[in-house]
């Protein structure tokens, strides 16, 4: 059984299939696991350069959160509340363009939003742990692996992997983003936890990643339209900031992280898919994002069970 992918989606299917007695190895091309939790040194300190953070709504997902928390890997983000720039949109589209989904932070409207004070990636180090996961092995060709395989990863790239999954890539609509680090000398800019920039020609998102990361550090991090990301100018998204947020001063260190499928503007409503015979999870199935990828994994593996063993009943497994 193998599992090409070490983001939420592969690694929560890995623990699922172990939990239920399934040998699995999971192969990762990158040289950590993660994927779209990742992100880079920014002068020597972790800068979250992918999601911006996560919600919660699924019980089984607030057990594997609330396990983060305890053990002081995952915390609530909290402060003012998100800005917006732009004209908002409907009340119908907040979930995917403004508020998020998810449990309702305590007297807010928004849901209450989750961090990692090591960063996003140090929780797929945690679910990796216990987990054959070897990093650094990029799969060019399915016909080099044998047994049951799942893609966990964004359908653009499995669609390179599996030509017949192209249909599902064009369907879900992946679009690229530009994320971009900014240090300042200093935190000169108004209170800030985060903001949904609306119809900006470089603009999405910019967040305080050291009010997310509550080390209080003068970071701030930028995501852009798809459109500009094809550009990947990072001078010109920090001088999008500086104008947004009206700095008085420039940025003095960036670092810059381009995600050619950032995310699906149309998941599907299904949790996962079935090409070919090969699995297809991850959070074009589904929102909120990280919780939907943890959840398409879990029901890749639950399938997978239930076709090995059609009479016997799933396990309890750990929160993991």
């Amino acid at each position: 059984m193998v599992v090409v992918g070490a983001g939420v989606a592969g690694l929560a299917c890995a623990w699922a299939l172990q939990d239920a007695g399934v040998p699995v190895r999971v192969l990762e091309r990158a040289a950590t696991p993660g994927g779209r939790l990742g992100g880079d040194l920014l002068d020597g300190r972790p800068a979250d350069l992918g999601a911006a953070y996560f919600t919660v709504s699924d019980p089984g997902f607030a057990a594997v959160v609330a396990r983060w928390r305890d053990e002081g890997l995952a915390r609530p983000w909290t402060g003012p509340a998100f800005k917006v720039y732009g004209p908002r949109p409907p009340a119908a589209e907040k979930g995917s363009s403004a508020a998020g989904t998810g449990a309702p932070a305590a007297g807010t409207g928004e849901p209450e939003r989750w961090a990692a004070a090591g960063g996003l990636a140090s929780l797929a180090a945690d679910l990796a742990a216990g987990v054959n996961v070897t990093c650094g092995a990029a799969v060019k060709e399915l016909t080099v692996l044998d047994g049951t395989v799942v893609l966990a990863m964004p359908a653009p790239q499995a669609a390179a992997l599996l030509p017949a999954a192209a249909p599902l890539a064009e369907a879900q609509d992946w679009q690229p983003s530009l994320a971009v680090a900014l240090r300042y000398r200093r935190r000169c800019w108004k209170p800030l936890t985060g903001a949904f920039v609306n119809d900006h020609p470089v603009l999405t998102t910019v967040c305080d990643d050291g009010s997310r990361r509550g080390d209080g550090a003068p970071v701030l991090v930028a995501h852009t339209t798809p459109a500009f990301a094809m550009e990947s100018a990072a001078g010109d998204v920090e001088a999008a900031v500086r104008e947004l947020l009206d700095l008085p001063e420039a940025a003095v260190a960036v670092a810059t992280r381009r995600w050619p499928a950032a995310r699906p503007t149309r998941p599907s409503g299904s949790e996962f898919a079935q090409v070919e015979g090969v699995y297809l999870a991850g959070d074009g199935f589904g929102r909120p994002r990280v919780e939907a990828a943890w959840l398409s994994g879990r029901a890749v593996a639950a399938a997978i069970v239930g076709n090995q063993n059609p009479k016997t009943p799933r396990t309890a497994s750990r929160a993991r």
